[in-house]
């Protein structure tokens, strides 16, 4: 079946995910209708794809020949093309983390559910061929997880304009975190250094631990480090000795992840390295998951939840910085 969709927002990973992987999936998505706040972009999309251009995204939604809307980018518009899909029946493809309170998310969460339309937040860590690799080897040869160390580190104007892709980071790797121990965190502590008032700070890192409350510390425990503070003339010192994506220790080892390929793991046999260079892309992975579940007419819901709760613990993260104190999940 193609799906004919709606394209809110272009993106910043509109030219290197987002467009080749709707060439690729050509036979299963057709582009109909194009809107961005900025109309030359959105112009120049269209193009591209022969696609119509709208102004606003409630005209989009309501076209007769959208049966799902890519919302690639949150500026702007924050939550309300999802409220508008809603309206007008439309599966949700989220690739933009929105700012929202908690009861705010819980009211997206039950929006959608009550529509009863299928939803597929863009978590793209989840599917890099190196995560799922990474599974198998935690079944299979690793053991539980014991200790994460996520990091993510940019320059200071790649940070994003009003602090969505601070946003985005720290509710894409709270997610990555829950996915790769498979459980949820109890309880949490954040700090920040210099933060601003568009959301974003030098450096932000969270700790959360997903032991049982009466036994903190005895768990699985994840440190995300997001950090913003390398100025625009220093780019090139973000490749000067880079930690990995993400390190695991786990019961029988350890692993290093680099997104989106490539794994090297430890065990009693020795250093392991695999790159995953065969698989297909992860936007392609993602658009694919999103078909089967637009397609299926079991309604997944799984998504969904999974970006609420991790907007939650983002929300819950910055109370601890405000407060300084550990906050329990």
């Amino acid at each position: 079946m193609k799906i004919r969709v709606g394209v809110v927002g272009i993106g910043p990973l509109w030219e290197s995910r987002h467009l080749p992987a709707l060439r690729a999936l050509s036979d299963r998505f057709e582009i109909t209708a194009v809107c961005d706040p900025v109309h030359h972009r959105a112009a120049l999309a269209a193009r591209q794809l022969n696609a119509a251009v709208h102004d606003g995204y409630r005209a989009l939604t309501a076209r007769g020949d959208v049966d799902a809307v890519l919302l690639l980018s949150p500026q702007w518009f924050g939550p309300l093309p999802i409220y508008a899909a809603c309206e007008e029946g439309k599966a949700i493809y989220c690739a933009a983390a929105m700012e929202l309170k908690d009861d705010e998310a819980a009211i997206l969460r039950d929006r959608v559910r009550e529509a009863g339309i299928a939803f597929m937040a863009e978590f793209p860590c989840r599917l890099s061929p190196a995560t799922l690799r990474l599974k198998e080897l935690i079944a299979t040869r690793l053991g539980t997880p014991r200790i994460l160390f996520c990091n993510r580190r940019r320059t200071m104007e790649a940070a994003g304009e009003h602090g969505t892709r601070c946003e985005l980071d720290l509710v894409e790797l709270i997610d990555w975190c829950r996915y790769v121990v498979d459980a949820e965190p109890s309880s949490l502590v954040a700090v920040s250094h210099n933060p601003r008032g568009d959301g974003c700070a030098d450096y932000f890192s969270l700790s959360l631990d997903f032991a049982d409350p009466s036994a903190a510390g005895k768990g699985a425990m994840a440190m995300i480090a997001c950090g913003q503070y390398v100025p625009k003339s220093c780019e090139e010192s973000l490749a000067y000795r880079r930690p990995a994506d993400l390190k695991v220790v786990c019961d029988n080892g350890l692993a290093f992840v680099d997104l989106p390929n490539t794994v090297a793991w430890f065990d009693n046999a020795g250093q392991h390295l695999e790159t995953l260079d065969h698989e297909r892309p992860v936007g392609e992975q993602l658009l694919m998951h999103f078909h089967r579940a637009v397609e299926s007419l079991v309604l997944k819901t799984a998504s969904l939840e999974d970006a609420h709760r991790a907007l939650s613990i983002a929300s819950l993260a910055r109370q601890s910085c405000t407060s300084g104190q550990r906050v329990y999940c």
